[in-house]
């Protein structure tokens, strides 16, 4: 598969050609395996429901986009240089320190996700005086855990490449990994084949938010976008609904499609059985 490092993605022309047309470029995370939200292809061209749901308002905006994957801890500093126009995703709350003085705006809410520590079901419980050892990517904030990655409580093994970090979690060389919970389901449940494999722990410390897309010098960028989200309401939802990227958000199977989810339901409820018959013998 191509890289998709550091590269100008390849412009998409929205609307009528024009040397006047507005041009900008979305600063984007260079994640190779983050489906539902984006994924790059093999050409190593931005992908899924980020790229169609901003490609949709460039064509009603009739403005042009690139889009310019980075690393997630170069995007900031993209944004200060005036490299990029805007980052998505991005959240008021991120990155609070290496965005002050950058008079930051924010579009409405895109869609809300949920951050968290994803473990073996037998782990599933645990307390976080227990967790040693976590599968993180560079350039996160790990709500709740800071303290304990400052103190060596817990070591961080750093990957932008979640099939590692899954692949680290079911290895049991760490006790978890932290991870956008629909993300990493969807990929334990349509590239792995592995439904239930890893499980996300509610007891651990976990973020509830929502994706933003931001800006330094478009204002008024982004109050066309939020006129976009709100007149195109019914498109965005169903939209999401087609990609999946609210999928069970109040629930263990996060991201899971139903029929899966009413899988392991029964499956569950099969060995809660057989236990209650071993212990009434």
């Amino acid at each position: 598969m191509k890289k998709p490092v550091r590269l100008y993605l390849s412009s998409i022309l929205l609307a009528a050609s024009s040397a006047s047309a507005e041009s900008y470029v979305v600063g984007v995370e260079n994640l190779p395996r983050y489906a539902p939200h984006f994924y790059f292809d093999d050409d190593g061209q931005y992908r899924g429901f980020a790229r169609e749901l901003l490609d949709a308002f460039a064509a009603d905006s009739g403005v042009t986009l690139q889009y310019r994957a980075l690393a997630p801890v170069q995007l900031i500093e993209a944004l200060r240089e005036g490299k990029i126009d805007f980052k998505y995703p991005d959240s008021p709350h991120w990155a609070v320190d290496e965005k002050a003085g950058l008079n930051m705006h924010y579009s409405l809410p895109v869609v809300a996700y949920v951050d968290g520590v994803l473990v073996a079901p037998k782990r599933q419980g645990m307390k976080l005086d227990d967790v040693r050892q976590l599968a993180m990517v560079e350039g996160w904030t790990p709500r709740g855990y800071e303290e304990h990655i400052a103190s060596g409580q817990i070591r961080v093994n750093y990957s932008n490449d979640l099939r590692q970090m899954i692949r680290q979690a079911l290895k049991k060389d760490v006790d978890g990994a932290y991870f956008n919970v629909v993300v990493a389901t969807h990929y334990l449940d349509n590239v792995r084949a592995s439904p239930g494999a890893l499980v996300f722990d509610p007891a651990l410390p976990h973020v509830r938010g929502s994706f933003h897309l931001s800006s330094r010098r478009h204002p008024e960028v982004i109050s066309r976008f939020d006129h976009f989200l709100q007149e195109k309401e019914a498109e965005v939802l169903a939209l999401k609904q087609r990609h999946r990227v609210e999928s069970n958000l109040d629930s263990e199977y996060m991201g899971l499609e139903q029929w899966k989810v009413d899988f392991l339901e029964r499956q569950k409820a099969r060995a809660e059985a057989r236990e209650a018959n071993l212990e009434s013998r």
